[in-house]
């Protein structure tokens, strides 16, 4: 029998034509769901006739209810090595394998530097301008000379920082497991957490989501920040206590911010991020690049062969 195969969370409906699935015929046949997520017991009449489902990062959840009305899956594929959405441990124990794939390592680091740019120089509001027939509405500010402060000096961080350091900038970071000697290899100078927040004139966040990380960026830390400071953030929404920022926006305390990730997403239609005037907000495309999506759709392609063939790779788990 030919193995059923769903590509789902495809909300640009773009999969199709990004890679070549034809490579998966001898497996079995390919099928592109284009429903946004829905509750469980919709979710498993959609999917409940599939062995192998494909899903992009954390656009669904699959949780132990989901995972334990889906009897006939056996693979479950996500973009990237790490995806809090799926619970791991109840797919093991249900007997379904899981497996991930590589990431292009510029998406991101991109995204964050055109962010930053962009909200600095007001381009939002002066293009804005522009398409309404209007001109010059504001002052842009600069970078050179300034100070960038990254919270969370990994791969993308250091991307980051070698961004900010052509552009003239001094950087600066924290994370509870940096060191300063760490820092200097990157050509970055170590500061404590409070240093971070007060001396940044941009802030930026490069975290992994994890217990110890969510809600770090409160309102202490947001009333640390200089006023004129802006914050931005392409990791994780609930790194970031939003009640907390929408009450610096609203009050002017923080010049701006420039956010990629939510708490919620999609995110809610009457949210204030919406609507700030000093918020230059985006859909979460810090990965959805076509060189991203070529690596992550070939990599499942390779993993559902793979698995075929009883040798499964990048499992996850």
């Amino acid at each position: 029998m030919s193995v059923q195969i769903a590509v789902i969370d495809d909300w640009q409906n773009v999969a199709s034509g990004v890679v070549d699935w034809s490579a998966l015929k001898a497996v079995g046949q390919v099928h592109f769901l284009h429903d946004y997520p829905a509750d469980t017991a919709v979710m498993i009449e959609r999917l409940h006739r599939f062995q192998v489902i494909c899903v992009m990062r954390e656009r669904t959840t699959f949780d132990s209810a989901l995972l334990q009305g889906l009897p006939n899956l056996k693979l479950l594929v996500t973009g990237g090595m790490r995806n809090a959405a799926l619970d791991i441990p109840a797919a093991k124990r249900l007997g379904i394998q899981v497996c991930g794939t590589d990431s292009y390592k510029h998406a991101a680091p991109e995204l964050t530097w055109a962010l930053i740019m962009a909200s600095s120089r007001n381009l939002l509001a002066e293009a804005n301008s522009l398409r309404a027939g209007h001109w010059q509405v504001g002052l842009g500010g600069d970078l050179h000379g300034k100070t960038l402060g990254i919270l969370g000096l990994g791969s993308i961080g250091q991307k980051v920082a070698r961004f900010a350091q052509v552009f003239g900038m001094r950087v600066i970071a924290w994370s509870e497991n940096l060191t300063p000697a760490r820092a200097a290899e990157a050509g970055v100078t170590w500061v404590s957490k409070k240093t971070l927040f007060e001396e940044a004139d941009i802030l930026t966040i490069h975290l992994v989501l994890s217990e110890r990380s969510r809600g770090l960026v409160d309102a202490e830390a947001l009333g640390w920040m200089k006023p004129g400071a802006r914050l931005v953030n392409t990791a994780r929404g609930p790194i970031v206590d939003e009640p907390a920022l929408v009450q610096a926006l609203q009050s002017g305390r923080l010049a701006g911010a420039a956010l990629d990730v939510y708490g919620e997403e999609p995110l809610p239609s009457d949210h204030p991020f919406r609507q700030l005037p000093n918020v230059l907000a985006t859909p979460h495309v810090g990965y959805v690049s076509e060189q991203n999506y070529r690596q992550f759709y070939g990599q499942m392609i390779e993993n559902i062969q793979a698995w075929a063939q009883g040798s499964p790779i990048r499992l996850l788990g």
